[in-house]
């Protein structure tokens, strides 16, 4: 593969991320922090009562110790609406990898199977793997060692079943 088909693989690997990327966030777009819990107060809440009522959680811990009559603890007011978030957060990274698995696998096919140009096919192919490693990374924090072992147990053995599918394709073609 001569110098231009290399730079016209690496455009063709960046931009079908990108569209991987963009198309799946225009989908399942990203959960705001402004959408669950507001704009910050400027309001200090100093009893342990008022700060639960709002849905706070009330921390005793300290860097240094209080001195007499001084308040023992502060108010985290975003504890609740961060849980919230966090959880909405997990649940779109679990539709992204769902959607960026397949999805990343089908793009490598494609440019695998399809394209005879050798820059386009493996430009694809290159994005095939962008895409798969966007899709699992958004989901890899919030799964076990062991669901991450069988994605990824799984995922080799599909590359590696398609790279021989993949080139005993080719060697037909050659020979005939």
């Amino acid at each position: 593969m001569d110098l231009k088909n290399i730079v016209i693989g690496i455009a063709i690997i960046i931009l079908t991320i990108f569209v991987a990327f963009y198309g799946i966030n225009t989908i399942f777009p990203s959960p705001e922090y402004e959408d669950f819990c507001g704009e910050p107060s400027r309001e200090v809440i100093t009893v342990q009562a008022e700060c639960e009522a709002a849905g706070g959680k009330w921390d005793h811990t300290l860097a240094a110790r209080p001195l007499e009559g001084e308040i023992k603890g502060y108010c985290d007011e975003d504890f609740t609406c961060r849980q919230e978030l966090d959880d909405a957060r997990e649940t779109r990274s679990k539709k992204v990898f769902l959607m960026a698995l397949p999805l990343g696998i089908a793009i490598i096919a494609f440019g695998a199977l399809v394209f005879g140009l050798e820059a386009v096919g493996a430009g694809l192919m290159g994005g095939g793997v962008g895409t798969l490693i966007y899709g699992s990374g958004a989901y890899w924090p919030y799964t076990e060692n062991w669901i991450r072992f069988l994605i990824s147990l799984i995922g080799l053995a599909l590359i590696i079943w398609l790279a021989y599918y993949f080139n005993k394709k080719l060697d037909k073609k050659k020979k005939k």
